[in-house]
C-alpha cells in the first residue's frame, strides 16, 4: 500500500523507512519534537514531527537547491559547504549563511522555520462570538479583555524598540573572535586556546550593528566545549517545539503573507 509523505507529497510504500524522493522519515521514525536538529535530515525529521504541510505550502525546502522566487531552503554544494538562502519575491538570492558548520546552518533555518510558524498561527483567522444585544455586562467584558490585549502588545512593542541585546553566536570584531551567550560576552584568546569573560563588548556591539559583526567560520577551541558553554541560554527550544505542530492543515497556510522582500 502506498501512502503520502508529509514532506514532499510523494506517493512511496508504507514499509519503506524513509521516502526515497527527498529523504523524510515516516512517522514511526521520527525523532522527539523536544531535540533540536543539528543536520540537515534531522531537520526534515523535525519537519514532519510537527506535522506541517508539504514544502511547495509553506516555501522552505530542505536539502534542495530551489531556485524560484519565494523560497528558504538549504542544501550542500558540490564542494560541501553548506548552504542557506533565501530567493525573494524578485527572484533575488539573499544567503544566509555558506560554510561548512552545518549545524550553524541548520540551526539559522530552524529558527526561521519556527518564527514563520507562529507568523502563521497568529494570522488565522478566529471566530469571535457577537454578543448579545443588550447584555452589557458582556459587552464590559469584552472591552476589558481588548484593552488588555492592547496593553500587551503595547509593552511588547516597547520592549522589542529598546532590547539592545544581541543574538547568541560568534562574532569578530576588531580582529579577535568573540562570543554572545544570554547577557555575557566571552573573547577567544589564541595563546591559552580558552574562552574568557569580556566586560565591554555589550557597548560596541549591540542588536543594531550586530550583523556587521556575526560570523560563522571560528578557528580554535569553540565556545560549546568551554566551561562557560551553557546549552539552556542558546536552546531555549522545549516551549517552542511544543508550539511548533500545525495541526490546521495546509489551507490554512498563507506563505504569500511572508515577507519574501527583506534579506531574512
Amino acid at each position: 500500500m502506498k501512502i503520502k509523505c508529509n514532506f514532499c507529497g510523494s506517493m512511496i510504500e508504507e514499509t519503506v523507512e524513509s521516502c526515497p524522493h527527498c529523504g523524510a522519515p515516516l512517522s514511526g521514525a521520527n525523532r522527539t519534537a523536544s531535540e533540536q536538529p543539528k543536520t540537515i535530515d534531522e531537520l526534515k525529521e523535525w519537519y514532519v514531527a510537527h506535522h506541517l504541510p508539504p514544502e511547495e505550502v509553506t516555501r522552505f525546502f530542505i536539502g534542495k537547491n530551489i531556485t524560484e522566487p519565494k523560497a528558504f531552503g538549504i542544501y550542500k554544494n558540490e564542494v560541501g559547504d553548506v548552504v542557506v538562502y533565501k530567493n525573494k519575491s524578485t527572484g533575488e538570492r539573499a544567503v544566509r549563511y555558506q560554510g561548512a558548520d552545518e549545524a550553524y546552518g541548520v540551526n539559522e533555518l530552524y529558527q526561521r522555520l519556527k518564527a514563520e510558524i507562529a507568523d502563521q498561527k497568529g494570522n488565522r483567522p478566529t471566530h469571535v462570538q457577537q454578543p448579545l444585544v443588550g447584555n452589557k455586562v458582556q459587552v464590559k467584558k469584552r472591552k476589558g479583555c481588548l484593552i488588555a490585549i492592547l496593553i500587551f502588545f503595547a509593552i511588547c512593542i516597547l520592549a522589542a524598540i529598546f532590547d539592545k541585546s544581541s543574538p547568541n553566536g560568534y562574532y569578530n570584531y576588531q580582529g579577535t573572535q568573540y562570543y554572545h551567550q544570554g547577557n555575557s560576552w566571552y573573547y577567544y584568546d589564541k595563546d591559552a586556546d580558552d574562552w574568557f569573560v569580556s566586560s565591554s563588548m555589550d557597548k560596541e556591539i549591540t542588536s543594531d550593528n550586530a550583523n556587521d559583526y556575526r560570523y560563522y567560520d571560528h578557528s580554535g577551541k569553540d565556545f560549546e566545549s568551554s566551561s562557560w558553554y551553557d546549552a539552556g541560554s542558546n536552546n531555549d527550544d522545549s516551549s517552542w517545539d511544543n508550539d511548533s505542530d500545525w495541526d490546521s492543515g495546509s489551507d490554512s497556510w498563507d506563505s504569500g503573507g511572508t515577507d519574501w522582500d527583506s534579506d531574512w
